[in-house]
């Protein structure tokens, strides 16, 4: 079932003196181009939802915004019928908040969200996922289930960039064509190419060298992968331009990394130099590199201060590039 609520009829004074907050305004230019629940919001704009219900109670109270009950979900979206306010003050609110410096990360996250709802797969999997450790099942795990998966990944040619000591890289290792371990510590390429002769994989390879320019010949992989370690980069965009010059044309780019966050003692603790990076200025990244079909999602929230994000992040380098 349905249900739409009506807005309060009020007064000129009261629209103007509303669109005064900076708030309101990006909520406002955000909900222009389709309803959103308050959800979708806070993952577009990583404001706080007691903060973002605040508003939007606000901004329909004096009619700029009407919600919708859809099951469950309550859906926000600017009211446009005759019981509206004045439209040259709805017009007036739209340009101010075009204007904000936050208008074009909100614009590029509002498509990754819509992209989204056209694919059910991916909020299945979510779903799935959350379920995933709810009840205990003898010999049921993440690491048992990882296992399987990788044994499915059809036989690739895989740059591993980044890669520390090199566990990722052996578990891809078990059924890649190849896999190339990369990364700028000596000690640990050579504790890799032990660990790998060790366990007789002779399709992984370590070799020393750095993100931005990883020593890898032009075209010459199928996947390459960045597993928490674009945050360690000097230059992230430069690094992306690499991966992009080592895939084959159809070759395809995963990002594992932080959303970006105000912990500034992981610089100290951890040696990143880098606080995580916003979906947005990934994808801007992506596309300047010439990357297509770009899809940033948040696969893990933990659950203890500091309260990490991880993003995933796909791209595809164009089939005929």
């Amino acid at each position: 079932m349905v249900v739409a609520h009506q807005p309060m009829k009020t007064d000129l004074l009261a629209c103007l003196r509303l669109i005064a907050d900076p708030t309101r305004l990006r909520l406002i230019a955000l909900l222009e181009k389709d309803e959103l629940s308050v959800n979708e919001i806070q993952e577009v704009t990583h404001m706080g939802q007691s903060r973002i219900s605040t508003h939007l109670a606000q901004l329909q109270k004096v009619g700029f915004v009407q919600s919708r009950r859809d099951g469950k979900r309550v859906y926000y979206g600017l009211y446009k019928d005759s019981q509206a306010p004045d439209t040259q003050v709805l017009q007036l609110a739209l340009k101010a908040g075009y204007a904000l410096e936050h208008f074009e990360a909100d614009n590029i996250n509002l498509g990754r969200i819509l992209d989204r709802r056209q694919n059910q797969a991916k909020l299945f999997f979510n779903q799935v996922a959350g379920r995933f450790d709810r009840r205990y099942g003898p010999g049921r795990s993440w690491q048992a289930f990882g296992q399987m998966l990788l044994r499915m990944i059809p036989a690739l040619d895989i740059a591993d960039l980044g890669s520390g000591e090199g566990l990722l890289a052996e578990l891809l290792a078990l059924n890649a064509k190849s896999v190339i371990a990369v990364d700028n510590s000596p000690s640990m390429v050579e504790y890799g190419k032990r660990k790998a002769q060790e366990n007789g994989m002779p399709h992984l390879h370590f070799r020393c060298g750095n993100l931005e320019d990883p020593p890898l010949d032009n075209a010459s992989v199928d996947v390459a992968i960045l597993s928490q370690a674009l945050h360690h980069a000097d230059d992230p965009l430069r690094a992306i331009v690499s991966a992009y010059r080592i895939l084959r044309p159809g070759g395809r780019l995963l990002i594992l990394d932080l959303l970006k966050h105000d912990f500034s003692d992981a610089r100290a603790l951890y040696g990143d130099l880098w606080l995580g990076f916003d979906e947005s200025e990934l994808v801007q990244w992506l596309e300047g590199a010439g990357f297509e079909s770009i899809e940033i999602e948040t696969v893990a929230k933990e659950e203890a201060p500091p309260f990490f994000q991880t993003i995933l992040a796909a791209a595809l380098r164009p089939a005929s590039a």
